[in-house]
């Protein structure tokens, strides 16, 4: 029996074919296959995000240095008023996202303002946690001097970094608070030496009090608002008071640095000149130079005559804010420490003079100073600049030899 299925002569066929698309692929019977079927070369965008998946990683990575790189040539100094304001906003603004974020975790709905870009918190609370935590690691490594000093700012680096990866984001509000409280203190151990006019280790107290209360206030405000569910203690209380805990105990072992004092320069010197400058008071700082080390100032690497003197020049930032706070005052006080390493002893106290103060800041080349040591023995030094309760704001290690050469010295001059 012959078979009754339509046939297609090739005329018929080909008249099926659309006019111009004689390179698209057919099916069964010459029909032209539907464009879901067609493979088609994917889009520059397609590529664009198909690479950056690749290469997820790097990216991150490269984004956060860029944005570290971008914080340390633009922020200003620390006592900057707009620096401030800005801090003590994203502060604001943070603290108000984690109350929201706390109550909608446990079950209420979310603002209604805020329903549709409630989705972003989360980028938002790291956005502005990145935003808070980079001028303080810069704030703390401009002040650090000292091992424990380092360990600490390799801390605040690392919980920078941790910030910004997926995994750390994930652990949910917790860790969050606790970041938040972290920024608190960060934000009043240099905002209350700003306004009060001096450096005080009472002050980072207070700074740690005043985290302890803001946070105490949000776990209360966190808890009012709710019927039942868990206590705030655990996921505010805990987190927001252990960090102060931490802290304090940093801050006992010497390893949090005395910010906003920071030491801009250094040097070690044959002579320094006191010269009538335009604005007053300026240095000229006498060296032999010349050394294989050009990251030295001056001569660290000293050579000594016969009646030669070793001077010690710094400069230090302090704030426009520092000042004598009464009659009499001289400002905030320093130490400088001359140590002396011993063949036999190892390193000894030689001198410590007390009379340094910071009697008015603001300048920004920094407070200048310098002290000498007459006749120093030949071996290993170092002179450190501290805080009346013992944080280095700066050190500096020098060798002294012996010079019998009698040949008349040029010195170099810089100005101080």
């Amino acid at each position: 029996m012959a078979s009754t299925a339509p046939r297609l002569s090739e005329e018929n066929a080909e008249a099926l074919e659309p006019e111009g698309c004689g390179s698209s692929p057919v099916g069964p019977l010459g029909l032209v296959a539907p464009p879901e079927a067609r493979e088609e070369a994917p889009s520059w965008v397609e590529r664009f995000r198909a690479f950056r998946a690749r290469h997820a990683k790097a990216e991150l990575a490269l984004l956060f240095f860029a944005s570290f790189a971008y914080d340390i040539l633009t922020l200003p100094r620390i006592d900057n008023r707009f620096t401030l304001t800005k801090q003590g906003l994203f502060l604001a603004v943070l603290g108000w996202l984690l109350w929201l974020e706390l109550r909608w975790r446990e079950g209420a709905a979310p603002p209604r303002g805020l329903a549709r870009v409630w989705r972003f918190r989360e980028d938002a609370l790291h956005f502005l946690l990145g935003g808070l935590l980079s001028p303080y690691t810069l704030f703390y490594f401009k002040s650090a001097s000292g091992l424990t000093s380092f360990l600490f700012l390799a801390s605040v680096f690392g919980v920078l970094v941790a910030n910004e990866l997926p995994r750390f984001r994930a652990r949910g509000p917790v860790v969050r608070v606790g970041l938040y409280a972290f920024c608190l203190t960060s934000y009043f151990a240099y905002l209350l030496p700003v306004v009060r006019g001096y450096y005080s280790g009472m002050l980072f107290l207070w700074a740690a009090g005043l985290s302890a209360a803001v946070m105490g206030a949000l776990a209360v405000v966190v808890h009012g608002r709710r019927s039942e569910g868990r206590h705030p203690w655990w996921h505010i209380l805990v987190p927001g008071w252990g960090v102060q805990a931490v802290l304090l105990g940093l801050y006992a072992l010497k390893a949090i640095p005395p910010v906003p004092l920071s030491l801009l320069a250094s040097g070690i010197y044959h002579d320094v000149q006191v010269v009538k400058g335009p604005r007053g008071r300026d240095y000229r700082l006498l060296h032999e130079g010349g050394g294989w080390r050009p990251w030295a100032r001056g001569d660290q690497d000293f050579r000594a005559r016969p009646g030669d003197r070793v001077y010690f020049f710094a400069s230090i930032f302090a704030p426009t804010s520092f000042k004598p706070q009464y009659p009499g005052d001289k400002g905030t006080r320093l130490l400088l420490r001359w140590e002396y390493d011993d063949p036999r002893k190892g390193w000894t106290e030689f001198h410590t003079y007390g009379g340094l103060y910071l009697g008015q800041g603001g300048r920004d080349g920094g407070f200048r100073t310098f002290a000498y040591l007459t006749a120093p023995r030949a071996g290993d030094w170092r002179v450190s600049l501290e805080t009346e309760d013992g944080r280095e704001v700066g050190r500096l290690s020098f060798t002294v030899t012996p010079d019998a050469s009698t040949q008349e010295r040029e010195f170099k001059v810089t100005a101080g």
